[in-house]
């Protein structure tokens, strides 16, 4: 039996991936360069603190540049995309459904609590979730399990209790690692991924009511 839902939060409830990675690849390009997508989609996930951009855009021109400047124009764009970004399609759904089953329901992101916070604000789904873990929770961060076991832990569920929904492979990893059920759901971005073990992929939330979501996890198990 499913007692609880457990939602990533970048890419997977609002798709602040694809514009991250856009802006940053119009960055390079004005430089003459390319960012890789194998090399940018080993961080997509994670807290980000094993790879810099800008230093490695200086290592690929062999040159040093004017970060500051190429920092502010690289977030403005990034603004200027996520003007009316709105959260995936069917996110709003599953939350209602997970709360009329009356599941546990949270949520865990590498990001930092402010970031994920601001834009539940701004979504107004903050009060979506019983639990909320960030990467200012815990030691490490995903594909460690560490955030999945936290919020699994405030919940009262246990692993095999759960269902995982994540966009990337190191959060999938994650949700694995923490002995998940894990549904992807990846994005324009992540869907270029290479993924490892997860249970269930789907284009979009909104092509599967989360009722079948359990049967179909409750099938493959069985």
């Amino acid at each position: 039996m499913i007692k609880a839902i457990v939602f990533d939060f970048d890419g997977l409830i609002l798709d602040t991936e694809t514009p991250e990675y856009e802006s940053f690849q119009a960055m390079y390009q004005e430089h003459g360069a390319q960012l890789p997508l194998e090399v940018w989609g080993r961080h997509i996930g994670t807290d980000g603190s094993l790879f810099e951009p800008y230093q490695y855009l200086e290592k690929c021109i062999g040159k040093p540049i004017d970060r500051e400047s190429a920092r502010l124009l690289r977030r403005e764009r990034y603004a200027e995309r996520m003007r009316g970004e709105l959260p995936r399609p069917g996110v709003a759904d599953y939350l209602v459904r997970g709360k009329a089953l009356n599941i546990g329901i949270g949520l865990a992101s590498s990001s930092s609590r402010a970031w994920v916070t601001g834009y539940l604000t701004e979504h107004r789904l903050t009060d979506s979730f019983h639990c909320v873990r960030t990467r200012d929770d815990v030691a490490k961060t995903k594909p460690d399990p560490e955030l999945y076991l936290r919020v699994l832990e405030t919940l009262g569920a246990q692993p095999h209790e759960a269902v995982a929904f994540e966009d990337s492979p190191n959060g999938a990893l994650a949700a694995k690692r923490a002995g998940m059920h894990c549904v992807i759901v990846p994005n324009s971005v992540t869907r270029q991924l290479k993924f490892g073990e997860f249970d269930l992929r789907l284009d979009s939330m909104a092509d599967m009511p989360l009722d079948t979501v359990f049967e179909r996890i409750a099938g493959s198990r069985g």
